[in-house]
């Protein structure tokens, strides 16, 4: 039997022993007055939890039925911030720090972990959670390059873990309801799914070197884990670290992509596979098709409901195009659609895109019940090798063709050569 069983058998039966003896037993411990008995909870450790991290943090606390016990960061000043969140969350002092990872993997109570680092480390720590047996919420972008989405899924698979993205949006209304319009035949036959994104750019230059500072309240060496060597500088602690090779994923779109092209394949029922054919275009859109003819276009502008961004549609704006109709959603929990009467019937909470509450809890429901969740290990596979074979076109200034099922550029071994990763000793798999 596995850790988690034993130790929620263990304390239903030391729960049922005590009620017979002459001890008062707190209405939480029997899971009375709305609590959530100890046997019921799912306990959790978190690994690198920064701003998002907190939001995300937020988002398991709002479930009654997780408890979060340990921080492991290699910053002292936010570890010691999110020990203080869980103490008044809980109202006592028990969550426990951490400078490595391993002091939470090693844990046997542990059911669960929440991986909130930087691009760099979100692979690396995933599988060393899987192997630990845990299972896994992770931020997103999820993998550095297109090996790293194969060896996430692969050893997922293989230990058999509950595994969630941090791709909120599928677990908000409006977008779930974008993609159930198209998904259910409402738009008619999809034609083209659209993800907004941001623009490409090639990798900044390093910043200047700083001394580093005494390892126990950073730990630079760990801070860069299997990414490549480089200086320290204060400000890629402080979140500088985003377009910097080897510290972010692939020239900016996997950032972006990881939200809005995850939608696209979601709503193309394409979580199992990804486009054939990627072209960059000189105006900063990319255009992706299908093997069945459908196009995901990756794009600046140009949603009917967007006005500006933050006036229209919001951040993340996606649109989903059938032969019968079109739908668009975004972060501003607003939908659009070619013909009101396709959502005049519909009704849904309004939730920001950025919330990841209701996420949290499609999780928390799938360690339970060990079924996939919404955003699982493989759909973020394709979804993912998705952005990078992008990126890839972008970066050569050509079209690429990708075969889904070899996970290969067909007969392009300069595309192939950026498929790959070697991870910086000892942060190794």
């Amino acid at each position: 039997m596995n850790t988690k069983t034993n130790r929620r058998n263990f304390l239903k039966t030391t729960a049922v022993a005590a009620i017979g003896m002459p001890t008062l037993i707190p209405a939480s411990a029997l899971g009375k007055n709305g609590a959530v008995a100890p046997s019921n909870r799912i306990v959790v450790g978190g690994i690198g939890l920064g701003p998002r991290g907190r939001k995300v943090l937020a988002g398991f606390f709002a479930h009654k039925d997780c408890q979060f016990v340990a921080i492991a960061d290699v910053q002292e000043e936010r570890r010691e911030i999110i020990k203080r969140l869980a103490d008044r969350q809980y109202s006592n002092t028990d969550c426990v720090i951490y400078d490595d990872m391993s002091g939470v993997l090693e844990r046997d109570d542990i059911d669960s972990v929440i991986i909130a680092t930087g691009d760099r480390w979100h692979t690396t720590a995933s599988i060393r959670a899987a192997r630990a047996g845990k299972d896994i919420y992770c931020e997103k972008p999820c993998a550095m390059n297109i090996q790293e989405c194969q060896e996430l899924d692969d050893t997922i698979r293989k230990h058999g873990r509950v595994f969630q993205a941090g791709t909120q949006r599928r677990s908000v209304p409006n977008f779930k309801l974008a993609a159930h319009l198209a998904k259910s035949g409402k738009l008619g036959q999809v034609t083209s799914v659209h993800a907004g994104i941001l623009q490409l750019q090639d990798y900044l230059e390093p910043l200047p070197a700083e001394p580093e500072p005494d390892p126990s309240v950073i730990n630079w060496d760990k801070w860069l884990g299997p990414s490549p060597w480089m200086e320290f500088n204060a400000a890629y602690c402080r979140g500088r670290w985003r377009n910097h090779k080897g510290l972010y994923a692939a020239w900016r779109l996997p950032e972006w992509g990881s939200h809005t092209i995850d939608l696209c394949q979601w709503a193309a029922d394409a979580d199992g596979t990804t486009p054939i054919e990627f072209e960059a275009e000189s105006d900063g859109m990319i255009t992706a098709r299908y093997a069945n003819g459908a196009k995901l276009i990756m794009r600046l502008s140009g949603f009917e409901g967007e006005g500006e961004w933050q006036e229209g549609l919001g951040t993340c704006p996606i649109r989903f195009e059938g032969d019968e109709g079109w739908v668009e959603a975004g972060d501003a929990k607003k939908i659009v659609a070619s013909n009101p009467k396709l959502i005049e019937n519909e009704t849904y909470d309004q939730i920001n895109g950025t919330d990841p509450v209701m996420h949290a809890r499609n999780f928390l429901d799938c360690v339970k019940t060990r079924r996939d969740p919404v955003c699982n290990s493989t759909a973020v596979r394709y979804g993912h090798m998705a952005c990078f074979a992008a990126a890839i076109s972008w970066k050569l200034g050509r079209k690429v063709t990708f075969d889904p099922k070899t996970e290969r550029f067909v007969k392009d071994a300069e595309a192939n050569r950026l498929r790959t990763y070697r991870r910086r000793a000892p942060y190794t798999v």
